[in-house]
Order: C-alpha cells, then sequence, then structure tokens
C-alpha cells in the first residue's frame, strides 16, 4: 500500500475507495503534484468533480474530461480504443502524462468483463518509459469482490488514504488538498488520542493545518477543546484552519476558539 504522494512519475496505480469525498481528496492530491512536476494532466470520469477541484485550487476546465471520450462518444467501452487513445496523449506530452481514470465504465451492462481485462492488460505496456503516470479508481460499491481482487493484482501499486483511527464510529485520516487532518463520524474525549496525533503531524508536515470537520456527526467538549489546545500551541506566524457545521462552530466557541487567533473557524452548511 501507497500514500499517493509517494507515487512517481511512471506509476500505475490502483484506487479502491467507498467514501466519495476521500476518494477526490486523493484525487486531488495526485493532480496538483502532475501540476508540480509540469506534466499534462487528464481526469477521464463522469462525476462532477470539475467544481470541487476548482475550490480546492486546481485548475479543471482542461482537465476533466467525460469518460466516454477514451472510446468515442455513442459507442460502447472498446479496450483497444481506449489504449490508442491514452497512447496518443502520451506521445504529445514531451513532459509526461498524468491520468487519472475513473474505472466505473467496466460495471456498464453494455461493457464486458473481458474489456477490462483486456485494457488493464493493454495498457500495462505504456509505462515502461516513465512518461505515462495513471491512477485507476474503482469504487468499491459498484464492482464485486473478485474483481476489486483482480484490480489489487494487476497493479504493481495500490493507493489508500493514510489513516490515523477507523472504528465503526469514527475515522480519522490525512486530508492532502488542502493539506491536514479530516475526521467523520463522532469524536468525543475518549478517542481524542489519534486526533493529538494526527494534528501533531499536520503541525510537522504543513505550514498551516486544516482540519476538516464537515462530516462530523457530534463533537463533545472535551475533543474541542484538544483541538482549541493544539491551535493555541502553534507559533504566530501559523494558523490552523477548521471546517464544520453550525453546531461544531458552537461546541468550538464554547471551548475558547474565539479567543486563540491562530485558529480560523469556517462554518459551512451541510
Amino acid at each position: 500500500m501507497e500514500t499517493v504522494d509517494r507515487l512517481q512519475p511512471g506509476d500505475h496505480a490502483c484506487l479502491t475507495y467507498t467514501d466519495p469525498e476521500e476518494r477526490l481528496d486523493l484525487l486531488a492530491a495526485f493532480v496538483s503534484r502532475g501540476h508540480q512536476l509540469g506534466e499534462r494532466v487528464l481526469c477521464f470520469t463522469d462525476d462532477p468533480v470539475a467544481a470541487d477541484m476548482r475550490q480546492r485550487g486546481l485548475p479543471a476546465e482542461e482537465t476533466v474530461l467525460p469518460i466516454e471520450e477514451l472510446w468515442g462518444v455513442g459507442a460502447t467501452p472498446n479496450a483497444a480504443a481506449m489504449v490508442r487513445r491514452l497512447t496518443a496523449e502520451r506521445d504529445r506530452s514531451p513532459r509526461g502524462l498524468r491520468i487519472t481514470l475513473d474505472m466505473c465504465w467496466a460495471a456498464r451492462p453494455q461493457a464486458g468483463a473481458e474489456q477490462l481485462l483486456a485494457f488493464e492488460n493493454e495498457v500495462a505496456k505504456l509505462f515502461a518509459d516513465g512518461g505515462l503516470t495513471a491512477l485507476c479508481e474503482y469504487d468499491r460499491e459498484a464492482f464485486d469482490p473478485v474483481t476489486l481482487a483482480y484490480a489489487a493484482r494487476t497493479h504493481p501499486r495500490t493507493v489508500t488514504a493514510a489513516v490515523y483511527h477507523e472504528d465503526a464510529e469514527l475515522r480519522i485520516c490525512r486530508q492532502h488538498v488542502p493539506p491536514g487532518v479530516r475526521v467523520a463520524g463522532t469524536l468525543d474525549v475518549g478517542r481524542s488520542g489519534a486526533l493529538q496525533d494526527a494534528l501533531a503531524e499536520a503541525v510537522r508536515l504543513d505550514p498551516d493545518v486544516h482540519l476538516n470537520l464537515g462530516h462530523l456527526r457530534s463533537l463533545d467538549d472535551g475533543a474541542a477543546a484538544v483541538i482549541v489546545r493544539a491551535a493555541a500551541g502553534l507559533p504566530r506566524n501559523r494558523h490552523m484552519i477548521v471546517v464544520g457545521d453550525r453546531q461544531a462552530g458552537r461546541t468550538l466557541r464554547v471551548a475558547g476558539a474565539h479567543g486563540v487567533p491562530n485558529l480560523r473557524l469556517l462554518v459551512r452548511d451541510r
């Protein structure tokens, strides 16, 4: 397993996901790295990811393309046509091509299983010279376990989020764009140790710390106090930007957020 920021030019990686926002964060990190390297970046998907990418500060107008463009609008998914298109795009990208592929096309009724097998076998040949880097995205809700196992087996790299804590009630993981920590579920003081560890790493890695509480169902006073103390401990020129709903905002203010100049609270309705 690799984190997305460990991928190198020429890698062919597989991402399997269940959480759409986590998928978008990993996608944004992959795209952002490509722009930093001066590569051409193309995202083939039917999902409305362009607005999310713009919100994260990434260009999307020429980056996001409908998945059907890979084989031709109006036609049925065809592995040979897809590989020809990717070969042509790679050849016209002298500084390298970085692509993301939403593999849900393979779950369509008109796409036979043999097309997925043929595509993954043939596209693997395009990576030999390092001019192509790809992230193939598989939604666990759309594919059966056998297909997901095949996808993991046929890709030299498998990408996953860096997870600090995960159980039935709470998930805390690394957020890449903007850099920081993402928390979903129910956060109470009994689980705040994992949050402290996650925030400590973000403080070490990131100039400013972005704490995404947008998918938090509840936040108790003790856990809110942990967040406020972490922000208060930052140097004067660094900040913690916390995004959450109105209830999380109220709990953080009761815990003293209004008195910490390093803490910026952004309240967003769900």
